[in-house]
């Protein structure tokens, strides 16, 4: 069975990058262009994990984080694992979106080592 992956990301270069190298890896993807577009698509159900930039305009990927992860408790259904994506690498910031509610940090670009890393830690392999 195949993976399915959300990536969210506003910047359209950087999310068709990540897909292709999703893509590549054998997973099977679904990229959104902000936080309020990723909560409504996570509502569908059916993603193994998303890939969730912090740093968007409107809905962040911290809020929108927060929305789903409320959704969750509501439904009494399982947490979606969510990796943070952020071209920041500040000290502190991993921390900060775990706290937040995110399971994992990445910082961009990302290479396909780090990617496949972070998913095998979350999900089936492709």
């Amino acid at each position: 069975m195949t993976q399915r992956i959300l990536i969210v990301d506003d910047h359209r270069m950087s999310r068709l990058a990540t897909e292709r190298i999703l893509e590549r890896l054998g997973y099977e993807v679904v990229g959104v262009g902000d936080g309020r577009e990723a909560v409504d698509a996570e509502a569908t159900g059916g993603f193994d994990a998303v890939l969730m930039d912090c740093q968007m305009p409107g809905m962040d990927g911290f809020q929108a984080t927060a929305e789903i992860r409320r959704r969750e408790v509501e439904r009494g259904s399982a947490r979606t694992p969510i990796v943070g994506l952020s071209a920041r690498a500040m000290e502190g910031d991993s921390d900060a979106a775990l706290a937040k509610g995110m399971d994992g940090y990445l910082t961009k670009p990302l290479s396909v080592q780090e990617l496949r890393a972070a998913l095998q830690r979350w999900v089936l392999p492709a």
